[in-house]
C-alpha cells in the first residue's frame, strides 16, 4: 500500500527537505520502514487480526513517487490569483533521485502533497504516480478501488470532457480524482478548476464519488466485490480535506494521522529535531511558528503525542485559518462489502 504526506499552512512555510527527507521516519524513507502508533483494531470481538492491519500498511513502496508544492510564482506574474502547484514525479524510490533531493533542499512552501507508490496492477511509469493536478486542485490516494476494470468505463462516462482528458495514466486513483473534480465543479470544465470551493463542498464531492464507485461495483460485480480502501486527500493550496475510509463492517483502512504540532518539530528554524537530536541551526522560538496541519499515512517525528490517529470512516477538514474539524463519514450500510479483502 502507498504512503503519503500533506502539509498546509496560511502563514508558515516548510522546507521540503525538513519534512520529506531529514526525519529518520520521513516519507522518503517509508519505502521499507513503517511506524504505526495507536493503530489498533476497533472490533470488540478481535476479528480484525494483526495480519489484516499489516496487509494495508507494510507493502514495499518502491514504485515511484511524486510531490506537488504550491508556489506564488504565477500570481506574482499576474497570471492567476492565489498559489498554484508545481509538480515533480519519478518512477523510482525518492532517495535514489538527486533531482528530488535538490528540489527539496531549495524549496519552501505553505502547502505540499507528497506520495510514494506501491503499484497494484498498473504500469510503473511516472504518469501513474500521485499527486494528480487539476488546475489549482491536487489529489492523492492510498488504497485501492476494487474491481476497477469492471467499473472504469462507467466511471469515465460520468466525467466531464475536460476531467476525462486530464487523465494521463491508467490508475484507479487518477480516475477517482477525475470523477471527484467533475462532481466538485458540477462538470463545468477546465476554467472551474481555477476556483476555490468550501471544505464542505469538497467533502461532499468526495462522499459522492465514493458512493458512485460503490454503487457501480454493486451493479457490476454484486456481493463478490471486495471492500475499497480509500485514504484520499485534496487541497487547493489553502484548505485541505482528507478521508480514511473502508466500506466493510470490521476491516480497517490503511493508517492515517494528523498533527498541528509536528511542523514545529520538523522545521529546522526552531529548537527541536524530528529525531530528538540537537538542532544548532535553530534561531526562532517555538511560539513564533505559524498555524499548520499535517495529514500523513505515518508519523514522522519522535513524539507520538504530536499525532492523532484518524479513525476509520472519518474526514478531516482544514480551513484557511488552520482550524480543524474531524467528523464521521456516514453512508448506507448496504454499501458495505461482505467479502474479506487483502488491500
Amino acid at each position: 500500500m502507498c504512503r503519503w504526506f500533506a502539509y498546509v499552512s496560511a502563514n508558515e512555510e516548510c522546507l521540503l527537505e525538513d519534512v520529506l527527507i531529514t526525519p529518520q521516519h520521513s516519507l522518503a524513507k517509508q519505502v521499507h520502514e513503517h511506524y504505526l502508533p495507536k493503530l489498533l483494531s476497533h472490533d470488540p470481538n478481535e476479528i480484525t487480526t494483526e495480519h489484516e492491519v499489516t496487509a494495508r500498511n507494510r507493502l514495499f513502496n518502491v514504485d515511484g513517487f511524486g510531490v506537488a508544492w504550491y508556489t506564488p510564482a504565477r500570481e506574482d506574474f499576474g497570471q492567476c490569483a492565489g498559489p498554484r502547484p508545481a509538480l515533480y514525479k519519478c518512477a523510482q524510490p525518492p532517495l535514489h533521485d538527486t533531482n528530488f533531493r535538490s528540489i527539496c533542499a531549495n524549496t519552501a512552501t505553505k502547502a505540499c502533497f507528497a506520495h510514494i507508490r506501491a503499484a497494484t496492477a498498473t504500469p510503473i511509469v511516472s504518469v501513474n504516480n500521485h499527486p494528480f493536478v487539476f488546475g489549482r486542485h491536487t489529489f492523492m490516494h492510498n488504497g485501492v478501488v476494487e474491481n476497477f476494470i469492471d467499473i472504469s468505463r462507467d466511471m469515465c462516462k460520468l466525467m466531464d470532457n475536460d476531467s476525462y482528458a486530464n487523465i494521463t495514466g491508467s490508475t484507479d486513483s487518477e480516475h477517482f480524482a477525475a470523477l471527484y473534480i467533475t462532481y466538485l465543479t458540477e462538470g463545468k470544465g477546465k476554467t472551474s478548476w481555477e476556483q476555490q470551493y468550501s471544505v464542505t463542498k469538497m467533502r461532499d464531492a468526495m462522499k459522492k464519488t465514493i458512493k458512485t464507485v460503490v454503487e457501480l461495483q454493486k451493479s457490476k460485480v454484486g456481493d463478490k466485490c471486495e471492500a475499497n480502501s480509500l485514504n484520499i486527500a485534496t487541497t487547493d493550496g489553502c484548505v485541505l480535506v482528507a478521508m480514511r475510509f473502508r466500506n466493510h463492517a470490521i476491516e480497517q483502512p490503511p493508517s492515517l494521522y494528523f498533527s498541528t504540532k509536528a511542523g514545529i518539530t520538523m522545521n529546522s528554524k526552531y529548537p527541536d529535531h524530528p529525531d530528538g537530536k540537537d538542532n544548532p541551526r535553530a534561531y526562532m522560538k517555538p511560539e513564533e511558528h505559524g498555524t499548520h496541519v499535517i495529514v500523513a499515512s505515518e508519523p514522522s517525528t519522535y513524539k507520538p503525542k504530536e499525532w492523532n490517529l484518524i479513525e476509520k470512516n472519518h474526514c478531516i477538514m482544514v480551513e484557511t485559518d488552520g482550524s480543524v474539524k474531524v467528523e464521521e463519514i456516514t453512508y448506507p450500510t448496504e454499501l458495505n462489502s461482505a467479502a474479506e479483502g487483502s488491500l
